[in-house]
């Protein structure tokens, strides 16, 4: 679509583009316009949160759940700072998710205008990716950006400043077709090693869990370490990895580990880390 629309329109718009079907968010001022055009439609579900750190969680928990990136919209100052926390955890468990942030006007910036903070520099620490968009032309461009860099590599939380001025231009803007994760398969050359070193172990174990770990992975992974003989331990924050019924699960390596099971890990001769971090992290 290209004849004019608002910079609101032109976001929500290229949020359908890419999938988006829910939206988490606390209504402000700041980006009234993106409010407005989510009235007529009805492909996105808004759902309305009392608190913006609880807004940002339940998107982060949305995009655990389908894998794409869950959304917020919050207001500018505390809105944007009670939803910090929700795009720390985002990064800390690599979920998907992207937080947009109602701004000041782009003539009011450097005045300690209402509530102004500088949001890049703010949340660079704490996401993936922080931008700012000042030209309603490129929303397309920078929204697209946004669920590639969610999505790819280690998963985690993309944030955009939207100046209330430039969600108000009517321009023309070219929208993006959607983004999709691209996967890097084993190479079955590597896989065949990997069977040769654990065929040959007197002591394997697996350590697993991580981005892109569902429900499907993890019965798949408890069937082949019960037919191997590994016993399977769960990574910081990742206790349901595999059943725990299972005759493979072996513990979690969260805060205070079974000491026995930190034991067997350090005198593993073959240790499987998939899906989750450096063992030597899980270990201390």
């Amino acid at each position: 679509m290209t004849e004019p629309r608002s910079g609101g329109r032109i976001l929500v718009d290229n949020l359908v583009a890419q999938g988006c079907d829910r939206i988490f968010q606390v209504p402000g001022e700041s980006f009234l316009a993106v409010l407005d055009a989510l009235v007529d439609v009805p492909a996105i579900d808004v759902v309305t949160c009392r608190q913006e750190g609880g807004a940002a969680f339940m998107a982060c928990a949305d995009g655990a759940l389908t894998g794409r990136p869950g959304v917020c919209f919050v207001t500018r100052g505390p809105g944007a700072t009670n939803a910090s926390i929700g795009v720390h955890v985002a990064m800390q468990d690599s979920q998907p998710m992207i937080l947009f942030i109602g701004d000041v006007d782009r003539g009011m910036r450097d005045r300690e205008g209402f509530q102004e903070v500088d949001f890049v520099a703010m949340f660079a620490p704490l996401a993936k990716l922080a931008l700012r968009i000042d030209d309603a032309r490129r929303i397309p461009e920078y929204v697209a950006r946004a669920f590639s860099v969610a999505i790819s590599g280690r998963p985690g939380p993309v944030v955009i400043a939207l100046p209330e001025d430039m969600l108000k231009d009517v321009v023309e803007a070219v929208d993006r077709p959607p983004v999709e994760r691209h996967r890097m398969p084993l190479d079955p050359a590597d896989f065949d090693e990997v069977l040769d070193r654990v065929r040959k172990a007197e002591r394997p174990v697996a350590i697993v869990g991580g981005a892109g770990w569902d429900t499907a992975t993890g019965a798949a992974f408890d069937c082949f370490a019960r037919s191997w003989g590994i016993p399977v331990a769960a990574a910081f924050r990742r206790q349901d990895a595999i059943s725990n019924d299972s005759p493979a699960w072996a513990g979690n390596l969260g805060y205070g580990p079974n000491p026995k099971l930190v034991a067997r890990i350090k005198a593993a001769d073959v240790v499987l880390a998939i899906g989750g971090l450096d063992p030597r992290d899980q270990l201390g």
